[in-house]
């Protein structure tokens, strides 16, 4: 998978500046095991020819590890093309020119336009070329299409225009997952602040903007959200579309603030600490304990805590690293324990497990789990896809009904299920939770 660039014409070479790349110089790096390149074709004084391309490490695409638990790593083992996750590995290659941050005596050559061509593929995609060509021609290229068999086969674009470099390659960083379709990682709302960010000064004004973001974002909460925050002066805070996590944290904080028994918490796959964060603000909290198996996530829920701290009614989370996979002495017989959209993560054979683990071994007086419900995905467009691609399976309403109460009988614990986030007829809330609480005298 690769994408080259070729600019013609006068002063071409200080594209080297826009870029940060020396032609001299050979650029290579290794990210999750996948080789990212960059080297020039040609660089003369009316010619610069540049080619960034990914070698995927089939190994670590495939394997089966104890990593792949890791819920932060969204790499799975599809076939690899030009796509939201080739992007995602040249990212931080092209930073230097996505961001416009060239050295200062090179700020100049930013906003100047040049005659560009991009090419990148392989590139799978449904879309028909004149789907293609109503994406790139209100831009300004022309496109052509190399090796098109069918619209399922893999196609090679190239599309020819006069643009700045810096605006070129944000209208592709935009432009090919919605011609791929596919994201590897959870859309939230920093997709839909990306989404802003690089489609400033052309998205606006583009005849397929409602077709780029659907295509982008999927998530009608969150294209909601985007437009909501245009003109937040001219929204009244009440009708403000409010984001589908922070509506399960609400939800989990009321649960446990009208909860009798809630001194001590374990947040189970507590990620960067905005729940935990929550709930150190919770009156009658004494002990969080935040347990994480990702190092890097765990140090931004540091960051998070410290400056909470600040507040001296804060109760700081106690940072863990573990897994749900391993038996952990510390976390018996606490209060609370929240499992916050992280069931999906696992096996189902792999499940009961963990199951037996927090309802027979550590025994908490209360257990909340949310998880998406299947059923809504209808309301996504999702098709048969699940929610993204780390998601091992999704329950339907009446799947996750049975399976609470199977767990619930065996281990003695009642149950409340209940849906968040805005209901449609027939397919119920975005999110589904359940609270097993545990029977008296247990």
């Amino acid at each position: 998978m690769q994408l080259t660039i070729h600019a013609s014409g006068e002063n071409v070479q200080v594209l080297s500046y826009l870029l940060a790349k020396n032609p001299d110089n050979p650029y290579e790096r290794s990210i999750k095991g996948h080789l990212v390149r960059f080297f020039y074709q040609a660089f003369d004084e009316t010619n610069v020819k540049a080619t960034i391309y990914v070698v995927p490490d089939s190994i670590a695409l495939s394997r089966t590890g104890a990593d792949a638990y890791d819920i932060t790593h969204y790499i799975n083992d599809r076939e690899f093309a030009v796509s939201s996750i080739f992007l995602s590995f040249i990212r931080s290659a092209l930073a230097t020119a996505l961001n416009g941050q060239p050295k200062e005596e090179y700020r100049q050559w930013v906003n100047h336009d040049f005659d560009f061509t991009f090419s990148f593929g392989p590139v799978s995609s449904e879309l028909s070329t004149g789907d293609l060509v109503n994406l790139f021609e209100p831009l300004g290229f022309s496109m052509t299409i190399d090796k098109e068999l069918s619209n399922k086969s893999p196609k090679y674009i190239t599309i020819n225009g006069k643009t700045t470099l810096q605006k070129g390659l944000r209208q592709l960083f935009i432009l090919i997952p919605v011609i791929d379709n596919y994201k590897h990682y959870y859309i939230d709302e920093k997709e839909a602040e990306k989404l802003e960010r690089y489609g400033e000064g052309w998205l606006d004004n583009h005849p397929q903007k409602p077709f780029i973001i659907k295509r982008s974002l999927r998530f009608k909460d969150v294209y909601a959200q985007l437009e909501a925050e245009k003109e937040p002066a001219q929204l009244p805070a009440a009708k403000r579309k409010t984001r589908l996590n922070d509506l399960r944290y609400r939800r989990i904080v009321e649960m446990i603030e009208t909860n009798k028994y809630k001194s001590s918490i374990v947040d189970f796959g507590s990620g960067e600490g905005k729940l935990a964060t929550k709930l150190g603000f919770i009156n009658g909290v004494q002990e969080i304990l935040a347990v994480e198996p990702s190092e890097r996530e765990s140090l931004k829920a540091v960051k998070r805590f410290s400056e909470a701290s600040k507040d001296e009614s804060f109760i700081v989370p106690q940072n863990i690293w573990g897994s749900l996979f391993y038996f952990d002495e510390r976390l018996k017989n606490k209060d609370v324990i929240v499992l916050c959209e992280v069931i999906e993560h696992i096996e189902l054979e792999r499940l009961s497990k963990v199951m037996k683990t927090i309802l027979s071994d550590y025994k908490p007086k209360l257990l909340i789990i949310t998880t998406p419900n299947k059923d809504y995905n209808e309301q996504y467009s999702l098709g048969h896809s699940l929610r993204h691609a780390d998601h091992r399976f999704e329950f339907t309403a009446d799947e996750f009904h049975s399976w609470c109460k199977e767990y619930a009988q065996q281990y003695r614990y009642n149950i409340f299920i209940d849906g968040i986030g805005e209901e449609v007829d027939l397919l119920g809330s975005p999110t589904q939770i359940c609270c097993f609480q545990r029977m008296e005298g247990e």
